[in-house]
């Protein structure tokens, strides 16, 4: 009978115990307590922002997509990644793996907002769909970040919850890219005209990548047309200019007529970019009273000499003196004479209140090239948006024919040649230039250009050493070549 009886407790004490285990946590955020409603939702998506941190997935992926480009060299730690005709150091690697954790992370909080936010019953239809556009949306731009720097990756669509989840294999890019085409249409359709707040994604931001990326894969029809839509139809203007200075209307405001999606920052929430570029007290461009000061200008590239002098974005993007406290202008020294000046707001060293992810002068030019590759040639509205750009530049008045245009009757090649060159003036340190090189497959022939060589291995990052350890589907086979 005492046998029986404590049996009985026992199966009692398991059942209630069972029962508490199975109980909703009211005291902390978990899947069965959360995705409740349009607080909840927006909490979610709002992790998902979280994933471009400060400068565009943090400072390691922007500096390693710059620090690839032809016309800048690195310091201290970070001037191995400019030694060409080598692989990536140590350090280097490691900052790969961590990019590649950033976005991954980044897309699987997307995979958990879209798997879970449209379950939600309570919320505001139009908010939802908004939500669910935005999750596509930095999905889509975190595989296409992916895939144009390591090649073949892993497609993740669901949220990974648990070990079981880790195996995935590389997929083809073609594959990579369908995703993100299919992710982006899917943004598109559901994004507003405005992004719900300041610094988050759009209708117009849907559509700048898609014709970014259709680029990429070089259908120039469907990159045209959403280009096209986006200067037409969009409710951008380009920010018009008079000197040097007036560049400063497009970064270091809070919004401006040219974007069309940034990551924005305030005199709270500052960039990290001006720490890499400046070189401490110089005014005006001083950044503070210290700063690393590893990011030099190689005027040996399309940035030196051939650059021409009467074009604002030089002076602009570049300097060459500081003023003393005494208000004595004062030359670099010979060892660096020259400085990137593009990211520093005011004379008191403020950072930059926004770095662009799409602005509106991209359309311009993504619409040139595509559409003069679909013809055969630069048809008449191709030059004549490539040149708007071009005049913005000179200060120029945007809708009148000036001496600085680029002549009609040039060959495709010749444009396609003028769209990259405008594309590296008008993009310096804005992410654009190695990814431009390699998609137009002229990447020897640049850093050949500023008498640089550099070697196959480097045109893909390396696979993290965690992914091959950890992915069962991955193995050293699959790494990139060189590493």
């Amino acid at each position: 009978m005492k046998n029986i009886v404590l049996g009985l407790i026992i199966i009692m004490c398991f059942s209630a115990c069972e029962k508490t285990l199975e109980e909703v946590p009211r005291d902390f955020v978990s899947k069965a307590n959360f995705y409740n409603n349009e607080e909840d939702a927006q909490a979610a998506i709002v992790g998902v922002y979280a994933g471009l941190q400060s400068d565009f997935y943090g400072m390691n992926h922007y500096l390693m997509t710059e620090l690839h480009g032809d016309f800048i060299f690195g310091r201290g730690s970070q001037a191995p990644i400019t030694i060409w005709d080598q692989i990536l150091d140590q350090t280097s690697i490691g900052r790969c793996a961590s990019n590649w954790s950033s976005l991954y992370t980044t897309i699987n909080r997307a995979n958990a907002v879209l798997d879970n936010v449209s379950q939600i019953e309570d919320i505001d239809a139009e908010t939802k769909e908004m939500i669910l556009g935005e999750a596509y949306f930095l999905r889509a731009l975190s595989y296409f970040e992916l895939v144009r720097g390591w090649g073949a990756v892993p497609i993740k669509t669901s949220e990974s919850v648990d070990l079981s989840t880790v195996e995935a294999a590389r997929e083809p890019e073609s594959m990579v890219y369908e995703l993100i085409v299919a992710d982006a249409l899917a943004a598109e359709s559901r994004l507003g005209e405005t992004g719900s707040q300041t610094g988050r994604a759009s209708k117009w931001a849907a559509k700048m990548l898609l014709a970014h990326v259709y680029l990429t894969l070089e259908n120039w029809d469907a990159a045209a047309d959403k280009a096209n839509d986006v200067i037409v139809n969009g409710p951008f203007s380009l920010v018009e200019v008079e000197s040097p200075d007036d560049f400063y209307k497009i970064f270091a405001v809070d919004s401006s007529s040219e974007d069309i999606m940034s990551v924005h920052h305030s005199e709270t929430k500052t960039s990290g970019i001006p720490t890499y570029i400046h070189r401490g007290q110089a005014l005006p461009y001083n950044y503070s009273s210290t700063g690393y000061f590893a990011w030099l200008p190689d005027t040996n590239s399309f940035i030196g000499e051939s650059w021409d002098d009467n074009d604002l974005r030089k002076d602009f993007n570049l300097y060459t003196e500081y003023q003393n406290f005494d208000g004595s202008w004062v030359s670099l020294p010979e060892t660096l004479p020259v400085l990137f000046k593009k990211f520093i707001s005011n004379s008191s060293g403020q950072n930059v209140y926004s770095v662009p992810i799409y602005r509106f002068a991209e359309a311009y030019l993504i619409y040139a090239e595509a559409a003069s590759n679909a013809n055969g040639g630069p048809t008449a509205l191709a030059l004549e948006r490539l040149n708007i750009i071009k005049r913005r530049a000179y200060g120029l008045d945007l809708n009148t024919v000036s001496a600085e245009d680029y002549p009609s009757g040039m060959s495709s090649g010749d444009f396609s040649d003028a769209v990259l060159q405008e594309r590296g003036y008008e993009f310096l340190l804005e992410r654009r230039r190695w990814f431009d090189l390699k998609r137009t497959g002229t990447v020897k022939e640049a850093f050949t250009a500023a008498g640089k060589n550099i070697i196959d291995e480097r045109l893909l990052w390396p696979i993290p050493e965690n992914e091959i350890n950890n992915n069962p589907a991955i193995s050293q086979s699959d790494q990139n070549p060189g590493y």
